[in-house]
């Protein structure tokens, strides 16, 4: 009679943790699914939840730096392959690219004389035209977003320069942001920095463009033994053009440009 009074206990025992797992099983189940349902809900919902918290919205500097370094960096990218202008105007074409000549001269045993004196002020301006609509598109929006969440904005406009420096590209923009809510804070000095090394490469292409416009020729190895992380390529071109590629070895960034000085009549001396 014991016996079977413990087979009995055994048995359901047995039932209990067996449906006390399954049981738990079905709780962890939901609150798997209810974890991710509020994830959905946060993501989609989260620049609601976000002000109804109180949160602040994004730094008015970060938010022009955002706003603003994609284009600078497109544009950027276009000039350095371009040899400095954003739509070439007296280029060469290499590999189905427009490469404007730096120094030029359309006759032979001649050295060429500059095109573009100033190189890297021209690049700085050249960036300024390109990015100037986004830069009005962009404090706009910045205004815009603040009179939304409440704050009175008042933004006194100026203008903005660009300035190649040493492994960067700075943007300093002349605005004025003042948010007046429960008080006032101002904002000033407007600053995009863009990592780039393009103020080293287009002092290395000035140098080369004295040369071709004083010799007619440059010797690159010069330059690559001096600065060990560029390389400094010359391929000559069967019209007297040269062709010069500029390119970081670290960052990969390059810039490229056509020269055409002491060209020599067909078959006296062009490769």
């Amino acid at each position: 009679m014991k016996k079977r009074g413990k087979n009995l206990e055994r048995f359901f025992n047995y039932n209990f943790l067996k449906k006390n797992r399954k049981g738990q099983v079905t709780i962890f189940i939901i609150i798997a699914v209810i974890v991710v349902v509020l994830g959905v809900l946060i993501f989609m919902f989260y620049p609601q939840i976000k002000t109804t918290l109180g949160f602040e919205p994004q730094n008015p500097y970060a938010f022009i730096q955002s706003c603003i370094e994609g284009d600078i960096e497109n544009a950027v990218g276009v000039l350095s392959v371009q040899g400095g202008r954003i739509n070439p105007q007296h280029y060469f074409l290499y590999d189905n690219q427009k490469l404007e000549y730096l120094c030029y001269t359309n006759t032979y045993y001649q050295t060429c004389v500059v095109q573009i004196p100033f190189l890297k002020q021209h690049i700085e301006f050249e960036i300024k035209n390109e990015i100037e609509d986004k830069v009005k598109e962009c404090f706009s929006s910045l205004k815009e977003n603040y009179e939304k969440r409440g704050y009175e904005v008042n933004l006194k406009k100026g203008d903005f320069g660009i300035e190649l420096a040493p492994e960067k590209i700075v943007s300093e923009f002349n605005y004025k942001l003042t948010l007046t809510k429960e008080d006032s804070q101002t904002y000033d000095e407007f600053v995009v920095v863009l990592d780039n090394n393009l103020y080293e490469l287009a002092s290395i292409a000035e140098s080369i463009v004295e040369w071709e416009a004083t010799y007619g020729d440059s010797e690159t190895t010069t330059y690559m033994n001096y600065y060990h992380d560029l390389k400094v390529e010359k391929k000559k071109q069967t019209d007297g053009t040269t062709i010069y590629i500029v390119t970081n070895r670290d960052t990969r960034n390059k810039f490229q440009f056509a020269s055409r000085s002491v060209a020599w009549p067909p078959g006296y001396g062009n490769a």
